[in-house]
């Protein structure tokens, strides 16, 4: 049987208010120049002719090339660069390459072009990462600011960073507890959502430890430190994502790994033009390196290198319209990849709010008389659970009088109702009574009720699965992912309850935070695929950060979730990672056809230029021509996804 500790709700509270990020100064670095270049070249484009006859002819030049410097100068230093570290053929070396033979046969706006577009994809692309790696920050809004410290019967605020462990501090109700201790005055309920994401807290008395970042609600406790505060719980967490984050695998940029093949093909077939047909009589050195460079103009990747950001855009914009934000289209890749889905339980795949689930009244009693009957002797608490009961009895309990009534932390209440003798609360209080009663085993919290020492029954209360979850797993096996798991801090037997009704490949039960990272590592060890984790509470974190995707409920997940994950998912429904996971495969299927697309006509282009049959008009519509129909492709995402 499945029995919790009784405390007031710690969802109750309204939640902090999310302060909007401010914008980084390095974007704004990015933006003005970019603006700046921008408008320049379009008034040199509309200008270009009389440019031509300005300065003997050298005012195009005057105006192109600083252009094409300051759009261009990154990627010329990194070509440079990674020559000399032995990485030749990349996309920088490539448009390196095929821009400067575009200046050496006259076409400078072709080269400003490329080198733009490509900066202006950059700075969307590292606008994204930079958006997405705020998590840590984000977390540190959970560490306790301060602790009263006892110091000869005086209470002083200092930094918990500076309390020694044997120290005393006192805890006032509402207060988040600073440290990790052991309760040695006082008793009070804790609010233990913060490190395991549960929504039913715990009641703890003198004896019982108490952990930092959990948040104390009613009583004054007086703690005896027994860590540091760099060894405490939260402490552990926030390092748990910083590890996690740094360990987990970025998806290698496409044009990386496509250059790398692309590139020296590219490049070595241009060699061959300018050199072996002279030797072979074929033409003159001087024909055959025009064509060469005519070559390297069309086989400039400018169209990948604008349809396939714009693709991944594309993409991120048409999951906001449907509630799902994506910190960046690396994670669109990813999400296209996933295999494996983990959720978290609580306020996740369901919605962390309780209700009497099922009513079995023995030794004559009748269901309603049993809701009756819990709901009066639970008028006076607090309790989630008792919330539960009475909203189930649904009926006014204004008049109800209870006399010597009596809450014992972690068991249950007791007390008389018209003289009538009453206990409600888990097996542990009946057993302390002395009550026969018979052996149950149930899908969630138990109240047990006695009248007068008589056995009459119990109430199940368990967490009610959102409405969308059944559906929200059987659309992931629809699309075709392997394996559902969850992991849960939850009791066990209302994990496998859980996982028996959605119909779930695995789960595991009564974790804390750094356990959810294990259970997660073994799955990413596995093949078959990139894992995704779905999860809501600041204890998800670390999990949210280690996933290949980390996916956070929006709607009502705190803060750090939110900050941590790579897409938000800003409903609160489940079954909104079925619909990013398509999102994130369309949009990979749009930009595999816009690569297959670019190098088919550019294959075309490429055997027109080699024969002689392709002029500098030819190259330029192949490269520029097949960038607009590729951004026009592009555009689908947004409008269908």
């Amino acid at each position: 049987m499945a029995t919790q500790d009784r405390c007031c709700s710690c969802h109750g509270d309204a939640p902090a208010p999310k302060t909007a990020q401010p914008e980084p100064e390095s974007l704004r670095e990015e933006v003005l120049p970019l603006a700046a270049i921008t408008a320049i070249y379009v008034l040199a484009l509309i200008f270009h002719g009389w440019l031509k006859q300005v300065a003997f002819g050298w005012g195009e030049y005057l105006v192109f090339i600083p252009l094409y410097l300051a759009s261009g100068w990154g990627v010329l230093r990194s070509a440079g660069r990674n020559i000399f570290r032995g990485r030749v053929f990349d996309e920088t070396f490539l448009m390196s390459l095929a821009t400067l033979c575009a200046i050496a046969i006259n076409q400078l706006p072709e080269a400003v072009a490329v080198m733009l577009f490509y900066r202006i994809g950059e700075a969307f692309q590292e606008y994204s990462v930079k958006r997405s790696r705020r998590s840590i920050r984000s977390l540190l809004e959970v560490r306790p600011d301060s602790a009263n410290l006892l110091v000869d019967g005086e209470l002083q605020a200092v930094s918990p960073e500076s309390v020694t462990v044997g120290s005393t501090i006192l805890i006032k109700a509402g207060e988040k507890i600073p440290l990790d201790g052991e309760v040695i005055s006082g008793t009070s309920q804790i609010d233990t959502s913060p490190l395991t994401g549960e929504s039913v807290p715990r009641s703890v008395e003198v004896g019982e430890t108490v952990l930092a970042g959990t948040i104390n609600k009613t009583g004054v406790l007086t703690v005896r430190v027994t860590k540091l505060f760099a060894e405490s719980s939260i402490t552990k967490i926030l390092e748990l994502v910083e590890n996690a984050q740094s360990r987990k695998a970025r998806t290698e940029r496409f044009m990386t790994t496509f250059a790398r093949y692309y590139t020296p093909v590219v490049v070595g077939l241009a060699i061959a033009i300018a050199l072996l047909p002279p030797l072979l009589n074929f033409g003159s050195y001087q024909e055959w390196f025009s064509r060469a460079l005519i070559l390297l103009v069309i086989s400039c990747p400018c169209g990948l290198v604008i349809s396939i950001p714009l693709g991944y855009f594309g993409g991120v914009g048409g999951a906001a319209k449907q509630g799902i934000l994506v910190k960046g289209s690396t994670f669109l890749d990813d999400l296209a990849a996933v295999k494996t889905v983990v959720f978290d339980k609580t306020g996740t795949l369901t919605e962390g709010v309780f209700e009497v689930t099922e009513v079995v009244p023995h030794n004559g009693f009748t269901e309603s008389e049993l809701v009756k009957i819990a709901a009066q002797i639970e008028s006076l608490s607090n309790h989630p659970v008792a919330r539960a009961v009475r909203d189930a009895y649904g009926q006014s309990l204004q008049g109800t009088s209870v006399d010597d009534y009596q809450e014992i932390a972690g068991c249950g209440v007791k007390g008389k109702l018209q003289d009538r003798r009453v206990i409600a609360g888990g097996d542990r209080l009946l057993h302390m009574e002395n009550i026969d009663h018979p052996l149950c085993d149930v899908g969630g919290t138990a109240i047990h009720l006695a009248v007068d020492c008589r056995y009459a029954g119990y109430i199940v209360i368990a967490d009610r699965l959102r409405d969308d979850a059944v559906s929200a797993v059987r659309a992931l096996k629809d699309l075709g992912v392997d394996r559902t798991v969850m992991l849960t801090g939850d009791d066990r037997t209302v994990a496998e309850r859980i996982a028996r009704t959605l119909d779930l490949d695995g789960y595991h039960a009564e974790l804390m935070p750094e356990d959810k990272v294990d259970r997660l590592e073994q799955l990413l060890r596995q093949d078959g695929g990139r894992v995704a984790f779905v999860g809501d509470g600041i204890n998800d974190a670390p999990a949210i950060a280690r996933a290949d995707v980390g996916i956070a409920m929006g709607a009502m997940g705190s803060d750090a979730a939110i900050e941590t994950a790579d897409v938000v998912i800003m409903t609160d429904s489940p079954s909104f990672v079925s619909r990013a996971i398509a999102v994130g495969r369309k949009t990979r299927r749009i930009v595999w056809q816009n690569i297959g697309f670019a190098i088919g006509i550019k294959g075309f282009f490429i055997l027109l230029g080699i024969f002689g049959f392709a002029t500098i008009w030819e190259a330029v519509f192949a490269d520029v021509g097949v960038a607009l129909l590729a951004i026009l492709n592009a555009t689908r995402i947004m409008r269908s996804a």
